[in-house]
């Protein structure tokens, strides 16, 4: 399922708040993009010979408060982390004239143009395939409801942008100001009206208070739908090799790069799709691993985590310096 890499270059770099920087990327080609639609992502792949291979995934802002973007470029947005990591890699090495690939944009998130009202939260960095929702639903005159959380204005990127395109029907949650404590999503979730599909995009913790709201208003599960942010890099990875029993072949690891990507890189065929740890095609067999195994998928049952004989390839590795894998 391996995609070709587009080359692009950066062409404009803005900071949006202390830690969220919007990069927009062209082809250097001058050639369009794949058509894309609202809750789009691309993975980027970066870096160089001291970190590695470096590769993140970005959802596709779609362009701006007047226009879409042109179909021969696209914009990113990237938060910053503590930890380092990518994140910090790009905040530091990108700028306008840097030269890197991005995948094919995929969509994991979609919208459902036949949604009767849509409800869209989001928390954090989350705002980013939100904002491309809303910008959608609105140019068509669809019928919406958004909520961004965050703790203080200053820290909320696309935050003016948003109230801009979606007027009254935005609702600025500021938990560090002037509301106090979490969003309510009990009652959120009540409030909708009948038919309503909800979309949130955030921490784990705000993904799954959502659906738990949901399941309490006895919505169906497939009305509730996701992205999860924080799946990835935690600040504690470490390098290790994978060994592959089958083939006997050996690839690395880095610690900005998941086993998935590693693979991939090295043109080893896997199967994959959601990269979330969620849809279950990407899990491979564990024969030895030298150190713990860190599970970051919501697949795995808690057993089949205790037997620790399986990972998912996407979002789990090990904290120890060698992995064999029955590939």
């Amino acid at each position: 399922m391996a995609r070709k890499h587009i080359d692009v270059e950066v062409f404009s770099v803005r900071q949006l708040t202390p830690r969220v920087r919007e990069f927009r990327l062209r082809t250097l080609d001058g050639a369009p993009l794949p058509a894309y639609g609202p809750g789009a992502h691309v993975e980027v792949h970066t870096g160089n010979a001291q970190t590695g291979l470096v590769v993140r995934h970005y959802s596709l802002i779609g362009g701006d408060v007047e226009a879409d973007d042109t179909r021969d470029t696209c914009r990113i947005a990237v938060q910053r982390e503590d930890r380092g990591g990518g994140s910090a890699y790009i905040h530091a090495n990108f700028e306008v004239g840097t030269r890197l690939q991005i995948s094919a944009p995929t969509n994991n998130f979609p919208l459902d143009r036949r949604d009767h009202h849509s409800l869209l939260i989001a928390g954090g960095i989350g705002i980013t395939p939100i904002f491309s929702m809303v910008r959608s639903l609105a140019r068509r005159r669809r019928e919406f409801t958004v909520v961004y959380a965050g703790r203080e204005p200053e820290f909320m990127a696309y935050r003016e942008a948003l109230v801009a395109v979606a007027g009254h029907r935005v609702r600025l949650h500021i938990s560090g100001g002037q509301d106090t404590g979490k969003l309510d999503l009990d009652a959120l979730i009540a409030a909708q009206p009948v038919g309503t599909t909800a979309y949130v995009c955030g921490p784990a913790a705000m993904v799954e208070a959502t659906q738990a709201a949901g399941r309490a208003a006895g919505w169906e599960a497939e009305r509730i739908r996701s992205e999860l942010f924080g799946a990835g890099p935690q600040g504690d990875e470490v390098a290790f090799d994978v060994e592959l029993k089958r083939s006997g072949r050996v690839v690395r690891v880095g610690k900005d790069v998941s086993i998935l990507d590693a693979l991939m890189a090295a043109k080893v065929d896997v199967l994959w799709d959601c990269r979330r740890g969620e849809c279950g095609l990407c899990p491979q067999s564990v024969l030895k691993a030298d150190g713990p195994i860190q599970h970051r998928d919501q697949y795995l049952s808690p057993e089949e985590r205790e037997a620790a004989d399986t990972l998912c390839i996407c979002v789990s590795r090990i904290r120890g310096e060698r992995l064999v894998l029955d590939l």
